[in-house]
């Protein structure tokens, strides 16, 4: 098992309702590839963005550190990507 970090931009305009079903559904993403959640939360609400992605100037941006297989991280790219309010998504690899 490999320690990760994610940052995902998800948009700004959603409600706080839709944001806690969003955020659960990324963590949830990481448990059922086989993976556990360290630690998630929001690390910044509302930030601009230097550059616009998909017409939004700024974004929420969530954090989550987990820890799961090597394989698990092409499948949740494929899950974050099908999500319509990710905006962008940068997985880290964390030294042990």
């Amino acid at each position: 098992m490999n320690k990760y970090e994610a940052m995902i931009i998800v948009k700004p305009d959603l409600s706080d309702e839709d944001k806690k079903t969003l955020f659960k559904q990324i963590d949830d993403a990481v448990t059922k590839c086989g993976g556990s959640i360290a630690q998630s939360g929001v690390w910044a609400e509302k930030r601009k963005l230097y550059f616009p992605i998909k017409k939004f100037m700024e974004g929420v941006y969530y954090l989550a550190a987990f820890t799961a297989p090597s394989g698990a991280i092409k499948e949740l790219r494929n899950i974050y990507k099908l999500n319509e309010n990710i905006l962008r998504f940068l997985f880290t690899r964390m030294d042990n």
